[in-house]
């Protein structure tokens, strides 16, 4: 067999489940599926999409390693909660200087979130106003039972971001989850009654459309992580110089 014609067959043979992957989110797309939504067995769509079981079946596969679909054994294949968004698309768990990250993560998230918190002021309507509400109380509620509320405070700047409106927010929300983990575990969760007072101001302006007001709070509850992160960096350079020392 002429050499070139089996590179050709092996590039046709990664080619094909590339393209149906694709057909399968234009299919998901043109169907108008959401997130849980079921999505046809592997008989229906190889019959759809004119390919063989297998074929489909390593579409799938890509499809799940992207996170656009998710296999639920004995029930089948759904869309992702959220579809293309894997937990960590930046690799931030690979950063060995946890404090440096942490200090690029608010350098960013200074030029982005006061701007997400004017907007969502500016076109939040009633029910997201709501979910922020109801994200807010929540973490209150962690915070004065004890408990950890990591996972809800992401869920409020969640809710803040997508009340945006703006489809490319969501995309850039892992900055902001990740980051909402690495201050608490840094800091220890100390920053509770901040935490409190700075998320009712944002709260507050958002429900009022004050787009400034807004802002402004967003960046005084960021700027308490940083006082947080200036006083970590301190203090790891007061135990550094103290071991040179000795």
């Amino acid at each position: 067999m002429d050499e070139s014609n089996f590179q050709n067959v092996t590039a046709n043979r990664k080619v094909l489940p590339e393209r149906v992957a694709q057909q399968i989110i234009d299919l998901i797309i043109s169907r108008n599926l959401k997130s849980g939504d079921k999505l046809p067995n592997e008989f229906e769509l190889g019959a759809l999409l004119n390919v063989g079981r297998g074929t489909v079946r390593e579409a799938i596969k890509s499809l799940v390693a992207r996170n656009v679909l998710i296999i639920k054994r004995g029930k089948g294949t759904f869309i992702s909660k959220h579809p293309g968004m894997v937990d960590d698309p930046f690799g931030f768990a690979f950063f060995n200087d946890k404090l440096k990250l942490a200090f690029d993560l608010w350098e960013v998230r200074m030029q982005l979130e006061p701007w997400v918190a004017a907007i969502a002021a500016q076109r939040a309507d009633d029910a997201d106003i709501a979910q922020i509400k109801a994200r807010c109380l929540q973490v209150e509620n962690d915070i004065l039972d004890g408990i950890d509320h990591l996972p809800d405070d992401v869920k409020f700047h969640v809710s803040i971001a997508r009340s945006t409106k703006n489809v490319v927010i969501p995309n850039l929300i892992p900055v902001i989850t990740y980051s909402v983990g690495l201050f608490g575990e840094l800091n220890n969760n100390k920053l509770r009654t901040e935490t409190i007072i700075t998320h009712r101001a944002i709260l507050d302006a958002i429900a009022a459309h004050d787009s400034e007001g807004a802002q402004k709070a967003m960046i005084d509850h960021l700027n308490q992580n940083k006082i947080t992160l200036d006083a970590l960096r301190k203090e790891g350079n007061d135990t550094k110089e103290a071991c040179e020392t000795t």
